[in-house]
């Protein structure tokens, strides 16, 4: 897709050059490929035109959290984006994610069964193939944060493996906390879950992913065995929020 070469396009587009080659360092500090992370570009709040610009970069994954800044962007760019969803899901949300969005490859967000049953069923009633979807963990325990307890991964890993055919469970999902404190617990912490949820699933870990780390702390994250970072901030700036509208 073509685009207009705007000074704030480049600077997105030397951002995320910019990841890539940290990404690349921090797998090979881990004994990896690079190739065996995954970047998702986080771009909930961004244009489409700043979307473009990382496109046209060679990268084809990128992230969003609303639902409807998600069905209203992804029309707008090419079809073979692979499209992340990452942020709470609700069930009255779920058919316009689906309908809306063919191309979307993942849900990073399932954290109870309820959101599992419902996404099972509208894939099954679109006839789209298996939508992957990854269990969200709580690993902070902050009360503000959603995923289930790690206590509770195995049985909702198990749910969705077992009991929803139309859903692929392809890994596990954490957010850290804010001021990074506990980070390496938080991955820890996660990486303990995927040994168990693994051993309950009878699947090896290399087919569990991990997904955490985000702009702040990416590089640990994949030197602790993540394999799905998002990031946003980094590549595209800091979030943009619309201005509240005064009432007169």
């Amino acid at each position: 897709m073509a685009t207009s070469a705007t000074p704030i396009d480049g600077i997105a587009a030397a951002a995320f050059r910019s990841v890539l080659q940290r990404v690349q360092r921090a797998a090979e500090r881990s004994g990896r490929e690079s190739r065996q992370v995954r970047v998702v570009a986080v771009s909930k709040t961004k244009p489409v035109s700043l979307i473009s610009q990382v496109y046209d970069a060679g990268h084809r994954c990128f992230g969003e959290n609303y639902v409807q800044e998600l069905v209203e962007k992804a029309p707008q760019l090419p079809g073979d984006i692979e499209w992340h969803f990452i942020g709470n899901l609700q069930s009255n949300k779920v058919k316009p994610l689906l309908a809306g969005v063919p191309n979307l490859a993942m849900v990073e967000s399932v954290d109870d069964e309820k959101i599992a049953n419902n996404l099972d069923r509208v894939v099954g009633s679109i006839g789209r193939k298996p939508l992957k979807v990854l269990v969200q963990v709580n690993t902070s325990g902050e009360t503000s944060k959603f995923g289930v307890e790690p206590s509770e991964c195995v049985e909702l890993a198990k749910h969705v493996s077992l009991g929803c055919p139309n859903l692929e469970f392809s890994g596990l999902m954490t957010i850290g906390m804010l001021d990074y404190s506990s980070t390496p617990e938080n991955f820890k912490r996660l990486s303990n879950c995927r040994a168990e949820v693994c051993k309950a699933l009878g699947i090896p870990e290399e087919q569990c992913e991990l997904s955490m780390g985000m702009s702040a702390d990416f590089e640990q994250a994949i030197e602790m065995a993540s394999t799905n970072v998002r990031i946003g901030s980094t590549i595209f700036g800091a979030r943009e929020y619309p201005k509240k509208q005064v009432q007169t």
